[in-house]
């Protein structure tokens, strides 16, 4: 018997937004069908003209727990996410303490998600110097892939690699076909700012784009010789585009994401000491940030995940302004929808763009194209619903976030989120918490196609 069925007249189906009901059975889509079975026996939700997609994923989240918890957690970086409509996250090997590069680092990480994780979860191993000994040993967890910084990370329990660093991991890598996340800059010593620290110019100046540029150089060249998954996270340079498309056309296993503030926020209309905006790379000029839509418009990048990093107000230097000793770090988990859809609605984007950049290519990246990302027959049911044409004004007694502090505060947005449901159990429902603890942990190792041929109604 079928536990639950969604009927609505904008169902985001692989085909398009249709007029269709979607059958729900222990956890999973078990068909999408044009109109209800005659001889149905079950729990109908008529959803109108709301909009009904696949729950977004996003696969570059830092939660921080264990060891920062005071940055966020995950307890409540999972409860903005369900609010958010999100309904998987990967999280990064770092600013946890320990970071996430041994497997006892590992099971500290994963004992830390008892009772809290609200949404589902997979993690991310790290790549630093000296632990290419550990990656089997992660991988045996269960870790999606693997993260390393080209430049500092911020903290400096997680340092960043060398090409001779890579070379050695990237051969181990590609053995077992998972995909290695890449920070993209190459700092040089030379100081490229100097005078006010509370000068957004400064700070951007102090961040060039040739940084990403010839990081993102190599590791296309790193990519082809070692047939290795290489993905560039948050891009912001415009001027890596073409080598980026020149790679895909050759057919080099290469993607790419940008963030929701590289195509929200331009840096002519930050003001100084307005430390809630910085992140590295840096908010880039509108004319670079065009450039990043029409790439994401065309297939160059792959799609858009939040970099959601928290901290504290004393670590954003909040009272002084000081953009270069503030923490780099965006809060904008549960914002993830809403900001995307109202930028791109202005460019005349649609749906169906923002459940391909939200939901099915984030899927793809973590090894879940096969589960999660579509509504589709045997697809895992976790989806949201969410009305395109309503707005809200962000307020920070609405963010789930354990720090309310973010850019987009006050901000103006479209597409409020009505419901999300995690494999088919409703868990949020118009600003109320429905269902706690339901998330799952993911581990590469389960993924699988569900058998559903032999459903019956």
């Amino acid at each position: 018997m079928i536990d639950r069925v969604i009927s609505g007249n904008k169902i985001c189906t692989p085909e398009g937004i249709r007029p269709a009901v979607v059958l729900i059975k222990d956890g999973l889509i078990a068909d999408v069908r044009s109109e209800l079975p005659t001889n149905l026996i079950g729990n109908v939700i008529d959803i109108g003209d709301s909009i009904l997609m696949s729950g977004v994923i996003d696969p570059h989240v830092h939660i921080n727990e264990p060891g920062r918890t005071d940055w966020e957690g995950f307890n409540t970086a999972t409860r903005a996410a369900i609010t958010g409509g999100l309904t998987t996250l990967v999280d990064m090997p770092l600013n946890s303490s320990p970071v996430t590069t041994t497997a006892a680092a590992f099971d500290q990480k994963l004992a830390a998600t008892n009772g809290q994780l609200h949404t589902n979860c997979g993690l991310w191993g790290g790549l630093v110097p000296g632990n290419t000994d550990d990656i089997d040993r992660l991988i045996q967890k269960g870790v999606l892939g693997f993260k390393a910084f080209l430049t500092h990370s911020g903290i400096d329990d997680f340092p960043n690699v060398t090409e001779a660093d890579l070379r050695k991991a990237m051969p181990i890598i590609a053995r077992h076909g998972l995909p290695l996340l890449v920070h993209c800059e190459l700092s040089t010593d030379e100081k490229l700012a100097s005078g006010d620290p509370q000068s957004y110019q400064n700070y951007l100046s102090s961040r060039p784009r040739e940084w990403e540029d010839k990081a993102i150089a190599m590791m296309i060249g790193l990519c082809e010789e070692y047939n290795c998954r290489t993905h560039i996270v948050h891009l912001s340079s415009a001027n890596s585009i073409e080598p980026i498309a020149k790679a895909k056309q050759k057919g080099l296993p290469l993607t790419v994401e940008t963030a929701q503030h590289y195509l929200f926020f331009t840096a002519e209309t930050i003001q100084d000491g307005q430390t809630q905006f910085k992140c590295a790379p840096p908010i880039r000029e509108k004319a670079n940030n065009e450039l990043l839509w029409t790439a994401l418009g065309d297939g160059i990048i792959d799609f858009v995940a939040t970099d959601h990093s928290p901290a504290p107000p004393d670590l954003k230097q909040m009272q002084s302004g000081d953009f270069m000793n503030a923490w780099g770090g965006i809060a904008s988990l549960q914002l993830a929808l809403p900001v995307l859809w109202t930028a791109a609605r202005q460019r005349g984007f649609t749906v169906t763009d923002i459940a391909r950049w939200l939901s099915e290519k984030p899927a793809q990246l973590a090894g879940l194209a096969q589960r999660k990302g579509q509504i589709a027959k045997g697809y895992d049911a976790d989806l949201v619903v969410w009305n395109p044409e309503k707005t809200f004004t962000v307020a920070a007694d609405s963010l789930q976030h354990k720090h309310k502090m973010t850019p987009y505060l006050n901000e103006a947005l479209y597409g409020v989120v009505e419901q999300t449901y995690l494999v088919g159990k409703l868990v949020f429902e118009n600003g109320r918490f429905v269902g706690l603890d339901e998330g799952k942990f993911i581990n590469h190792r389960a993924v699988r196609r569900y058998d559903t041929e032999n459903t019956e109604f």
